[in-house]
């Protein structure tokens, strides 16, 4: 089960919460609770969104990473940050998509301002950065 490290108050109004996750697929519905509770305040179309985000930079991160593996959010009041860690030095690379998957990374850009990826000598962390700020739209991809 993963462990969910204690808030970290970096200012008056950044937030970042962080979530262990262990080495395993079913860890998905554990992630998507504690993410869907820190978001709950969050209007339904962005949160939503921020959920897709968290859900498939995870799945990527359990199915092609390498453990040791956190999830984080970091939160201001227009902005949020998802990065998942993972130890896999190899870069995440969007693939062709296929009837096995290959959707996740460009899922991820629909909903986000922005992503991307650090590397590190030991592992990398994908992120994605959603503005808090738009307001629901019709025409907003799902």
């Amino acid at each position: 089960m993963p462990i969910e490290q204690q808030t970290t108050h970096l200012d008056d109004s950044l937030r970042v919460l962080a979530l262990e996750v262990a080495d395993d697929l079913a860890e998905l519905a554990t992630v998507r609770a504690w993410a869907e509770r820190l978001l709950q305040d969050l209007p339904e179309d962005q949160r939503v969104d921020a959920l897709m985000v968290v859900d498939e930079l995870t799945s990527n991160a359990l199915r092609h990473g390498k453990p040791p593996r956190q999830v984080r959010l970091l939160r201001k009041r227009d902005w949020l940050s998802v990065e998942v860690d993972d130890a896999c030095v190899d870069p995440a690379c969007p693939r062709p998509p296929s009837s096995d998957g290959g959707h996740g990374l460009k899922l991820v850009a629909a909903m986000s301002a922005s992503w991307g990826q650090w590397q590190r000598p030991t592992g990398k962390t994908v992120w994605a950065e959603l503005d808090l700020t738009r307001a629901a739209s019709p025409g907003h991809p799902r």
